[in-house]
């Protein structure tokens, strides 16, 4: 009896050491599965939910049969990866930059270069279009539902075919996918006619593998879809070498044979392309460049064209290079016989002229002109535009001028004309180089002096550059005194006629720069106090004075180098009065310099530069 409870105590014992094992083991399952659950939500998003919320018994039941899978067991295949190590070299492994040496930006790159920099290689989702042709390796989703119920995803196998239960292989190779789901239906319909749906859809294309090779930065072997186009996979390679490759015969090979053949030229101007179904081991083969013809400039196309040996000739590249408008002459370099050659001539007379590999032409408008544009700005009530004939004088322009004589100051006329402004930039270019080789070169006494003239260096480069950014006026002085002088127009020219005004303008270096009523009786000295009086760093013996016709003259306060003194300048209505800032700087060439280059500055553009 004793043994009896013994026994019985150890199997209660047990029984219950089972228990609690068994609730531990389940609690610790429960607990890994809901953490697995959340994590699975977190990176699945929406799907997970989805199929979190599928139950077993929403699938009802159903009278009906249904077919088992015959690729149930089979796992899906992802889609091909379309960067290999996502352009990352293997160590040792050459690189563009190993391969081919640093070269200068091309001035005329190859025509039709810009189509690399297009969006031929852009991604896709799969890649499919109903002209796809079925190939082995594809995937297709058949559905079947009604009297039968099947689902599955079919491989296109090596004869071309797939396989469904029940009805047996359907052929589908070269098949396009556009009718693979009529093909497979009437296929279908012929064993189960009655109170039967089909739907079949292609999943994913079999990516097929193409060589490269030629004159392309990155030859070698690369995926695509068959339905791709040449540009794809050369935008895959890295594009056509532009100094080695040729835009105009690309060779598309097959078993050793040649199915066709890309010309890019025909592509930029026809919209053309050959259309390939490529293959696997297909070679896209670049043929190295032909003959070669540079438009230099004048065109709106000015590259270098690549031409075959009947297309060299004048008309073939004009019309290509598309020269601008009113282009009237041609000219031509190059080699001929073994020597230099160059020609110049009419446009209409370059139509026929045989051109050969390595010439360069230009595309020139040489037409004389005969007709100026002449600007009129101010004061006047005329028109702002004249055309005039070459050789007109200002005197026969300002005869059609109409103006009020109340409001308009027609004896301080002046010019504006680009030539001037542009040769006073240069002179103003010159005064700064020869100011910076001063500066930089200026001999050094001590360690003090020459951080000393490092400081200066820097003030000195800061002005230089705050100085080229001025944009001289070009001024023309033509009134003074009331008299005009009748000089030759040139195109473009600005006829300026000035406002009748009672002001008088202060600027620079004054406290409050203004503009005040003109006096008669004040002087410079006077102007100047009304303004607020000079600044720290004006020189009150180095004032401009700006007239209205454009003249200039100086003045001081008390007399100086630069000037006779107060006494001895007049001041009129519309004047400038412009206070220059004072230098200091250590260098007696650099005051000579900087001095000359405000004054230049002054004059040119009406800028007191500090």
């Amino acid at each position: 009896m004793k043994g009896f409870s013994l026994a019985r105590m150890l199997l209660v014992a047990g029984t219950l050491l089972s228990a609690v094992i068994m609730r531990d083991v389940y609690a610790q399952s429960a607990e890994q599965i809901e953490q697995l659950r959340q994590q699975v939500q977190q990176q699945g998003g929406t799907s997970s939910a989805a199929a979190a919320n599928v139950s077993p018994m929403s699938l009802g039941s159903s009278a009906s049969r249904t077919i088992q899978s015959a690729n149930a067991s089979q796992p899906s295949v992802g889609q091909y990866s379309s960067q290999p190590r996502a352009g990352l070299p293997l160590p040792g492994e050459p690189t563009i930059d190993t391969v081919y040496p640093a070269q200068e930006p091309i001035v005329n790159p190859p025509f039709a270069a810009n189509l690399f920099i297009g969006g031929f290689e852009s991604e896709r989702t799969n890649g499919l279009n109903d002209n796809y042709l079925i190939a082995p390796g594809d995937k297709i989703s058949i559905w079947m539902w009604g009297a039968v119920n099947y689902s599955d995803v079919v491989t296109v196998d090596n004869q071309g075919n797939i396989f469904i239960p029940n009805i047996g292989p359907v052929h589908l190779a070269n098949s396009p996918a556009g009718s693979v789901n009529q093909t497979v239906t009437s296929t279908i319909k012929q064993v189960y006619t009655n109170d039967t749906n089909v739907y079949v859809n292609l999943l994913t294309s079999t990516p097929v593998s193409v060589f490269i090779s030629g004159p392309v930065l990155r030859p070698g072997q690369y995926a695509g879809q068959a339905s791709d186009s040449v540009l794809y996979y050369l935008k895959r390679a890295g594009g056509i070498d532009f100094l080695r490759g040729s835009f105009r015969q690309i060779d598309i090979r097959r078993n050793g044979k040649i199915i066709a053949s890309a010309d890019l030229y025909r592509f930029i101007k026809d919209g053309y392309l050959p259309e390939v179904a490529f293959k696997d081991g297909d070679t896209i083969l670049v043929r190295p460049i032909g003959q070669t013809v540079v438009v230099e400039n004048g065109a709106r196309n000015s590259f270098t064209f690549e031409f075959k040996s009947d297309e060299l000739l004048g008309e073939t590249l004009t019309e290509y290079a598309r020269p601008n408008d009113f282009i009237s002459h041609v000219s031509v370099a190059g080699v001929r016989e073994n020597g230099q050659f160059a020609r110049y001539f009419a446009l209409n007379d370059f139509t026929n002229f045989p051109l050969q590999g390595g010439d360069l032409v230009e595309f020139v408008d040489d037409h004389e002109e005969q007709i100026y544009r002449i600007n009129v700005a101010g004061s006047h009530t005329s028109a702002s535009q004249i055309m005039v004939d070459k050789g007109t004088r200002l005197q026969d322009v300002l005869n059609f001028v109409e103006i009020d004589p109340s409001l308009s100051d027609a004896q301080n006329v002046y010019l504006l004309r680009k030539s001037v402004a542009v040769k006073q930039k240069e002179i103003i270019e010159e005064g700064l180089q020869r100011l910076e080789r001063s500066v930089l070169t200026a001999p050094i006494g001590s360690t003090g002096e020459g951080a000393i003239r490092v400081q200066e260096a820097q003030l000195v480069s800061d002005f230089i550059a705050r100085a080229r950014e001025i944009e001289p006026l070009g001024k023309v002085i033509v009134s003074e005194n009331g008299d005009i002088a009748n000089i030759l127009l040139e195109s473009g020219d600005t006829i300026v006629i000035p406002e009748v005004t009672d002001l008088i303008h202060i600027g620079g270096e004054v406290l409050l720069p203004q503009s005040v009523v003109f006096n008669p009786d004040a002087t410079t000295e006077d102007y100047i106090a009304w303004a607020g009086g000079f600044t720290q760093r004006a020189d009150d013996e180095r004032i401009l004075i700006i007239r209205k016709n454009g003249n200039v003259a100086f003045d001081s306060v008390d007399g100086s180098f630069w000037s006779a003194g107060k006494k001895d300048l007049t001041l009129e209505a519309g004047d400038q009065i412009v206070v220059l800032p004072a230098i200091d700087v250590k260098s007696l060439q650099a005051i000579k310099d900087i001095t000359q280059i405000i004054y230049q500055i002054a004059v040119a553009a009406n800028v007191a530069l500090e």
